[in-house]
């Protein structure tokens, strides 16, 4: 699962795959939007982001992308 998340004022965007469900994600953010306090995420490895609530812009929430090889159409 691949987590996007858009942060006010920065051009780019954080990028985690916890190994979290989705639902699991959206809670964690609703939870952080509401209390005013800081959406933590951690990765497989270890990596851990923290973003506080009132600079989140958008989490996009999706699958990950599988990478292509070859030249398909």
């Amino acid at each position: 699962m691949e987590i996007k998340i858009g942060i006010a004022n920065v051009a780019r965007e954080v990028v985690i795959e916890p190994e979290l469900t989705a639902l699991e994600v959206e809670q964690a953010v609703t939870e952080a939007v509401s209390s005013g306090g800081a959406l933590r995420l951690e990765d497989a490895r270890g990596r851990v982001v923290i973003v506080p609530a009132a600079v989140i812009g958008y989490v996009d929430i999706g699958e990950s992308a599988k990478g292509r090889v070859g030249f398909g159409t």
